[in-house]
């Protein structure tokens, strides 16, 4: 018997009992389109992390300050210190002490309550200078950015994130209008656009200032040196870690501590947040694909009992094959075909499920679904795969039947 009789007497066989193969299909399609989704969530979310940390620059550093004691010795959480200053920055912003680093913003922030049109909002007022707009990877919707001569002026403008400037004014079309911040007013010279959220607050609900007028007009005291954040742009990705040793190195000495241990700093990149998170969701995805895969031990052993059922139901058509000749290799090499057959099309009916699902779900669950060629073919391969795997056994029983016997069956 040729591969080609093989093939259309197996294709006959199957169509012979339609529903009883498109109940062994639907177990396999279940368990190819679960393991597509479950890596095309996985690795969706991935990309959604990934892209929100991106959002807080490229080749990004944040220098963060130690935490403080009170006078009556309590203690503050890490970053609530006010061990930077805007010396720090400059410093930082040397190519001769930082060569890797390309660009530097310190920010100053705090929160405040901002009038305009007899409408008030509480907003983070962030002071900071020229460079914070390529530094964060922002943009503008509208007007301009503060400058380098409204930072040495101290001038009272401000730059809107498009969030507040709906807040207080009902549109974004508010440049060269003014609003109250803290009693006093300033001018609105642009918009941002939105950036959506990072990790722990919304990108376009702030108020951005010249850092010198957030020091001497906005917050002032004894601590309007100190910045809260400084934000460091490395050269490239790839010179991201000499940056890092470079800023350190440099703070450790301005602050004259001698070993890291004792920084009143910490120095965090986008690398270890990133490396984070996707540690997380790929052990998520491998828990989900590992539950999908059962779906699939399932669907081989649909495969196995559907395969014996027709092993015990054509024993005469088996033994008259053979004894008009038929070798065993034949009889087994027809079932397996039957079995890679039914494994094939759940495969490909899986497959377009998952893929369908992967354009459809996005839509509904707000979340990205990454389709992986590889997690296609590869599922479509196991899918064949367990159909011959699962159809071993009944085709075996089947090329072991003795002829006498086989015909002698009821």
């Amino acid at each position: 018997m040729t591969w080609a009789e093989t093939l259309q007497t197996s294709w006959a066989a199957v169509k012979a009992h339609t529903m009883r193969s498109l109940l062994t299909v639907l177990g396999i399609l279940i368990g190819i389109a679960a393991v597509i989704m479950t890596v095309g969530l996985g690795l969706g979310t991935q990309k959604d992390v990934s892209e929100q940390i991106s959002s807080l620059g490229s080749n990004l550093l944040i220098v963060s300050p130690g935490s403080s004691t009170s006078t009556d010795g309590a203690r503050g959480g890490f970053g609530s210190g006010t061990t930077l200053t805007a010396a720090d920055a400059e410093a930082l912003d040397s190519d001769v002490n930082t060569p890797d680093i390309s660009a530097v913003a310190a920010e100053k922030t705090t929160s405040l309550s901002l009038e305009a049109n007899d409408t008030n909002w509480t907003t983070s007022v962030t002071g900071t200078t020229e460079s914070w707009l390529d530094v964060r990877s922002r943009e503008l919707l509208a007007g301009e950015f503060i400058t380098e001569a409204d930072q040495a002026a101290g001038s009272s403008v401000v730059v809107l994130g498009s969030e507040t400037a709906e807040e207080l004014y009902g549109t974004t079309n508010v440049v060269g209008t003014t609003v109250s911040i803290d009693g006093k007013t300033f001018e609105v010279v642009g918009v941002l656009a939105s950036a959506g959220s990072d990790s722990s607050s919304n990108l376009d609900d702030i108020a951005i200032v010249p850092m010198s007028t957030a020091a001497n007009v906005l917050i002032g005291g004894t601590d309007s040196a100190s910045v809260s954040t400084i934000y460091l742009q490395a050269v490239s990705t790839e010179q991201l870690s000499a940056a890092y040793q470079e800023a350190e190195s440099l703070l450790l000495n301005l602050h004259g501590i001698a070993s890291s241990d004792g920084a009143d700093f910490s120095i965090d990149s986008q690398d270890a947040l990133v490396g984070t998170a996707t540690a997380v969701y790929e052990t998520l995805t491998v828990l989900l694909t590992g539950i999908a895969g059962l779906s699939l031990l399932v669907g081989g052993i649909g495969v196995m009992n559907i395969m014996l059922v027709s092993v015990t139901e054509r024993t005469r058509e088996i033994g008259l094959r053979k004894a008009l000749g038929a070798p065993g290799w034949a009889i087994r090499r027809q079932f397996l075909v039957e079995a890679a057959i039914l494994g094939l099309t759940g495969g490909l009916a899986g497959a377009i499920l998952g893929i369908g699902a992967a354009f459809a779900l996005p839509g509904i669950i707000g979340s990205s679904v990454v389709i992986s060629p590889v997690a296609v073919i590869g599922s479509i391969g196991i899918a064949v795969a367990i159909g011959v795997t699962f159809g071993v056994y009944p085709a075996t029983r089947a090329a072991k039947l003795a002829p006498i016997d086989a015909l002698r069956s009821d």
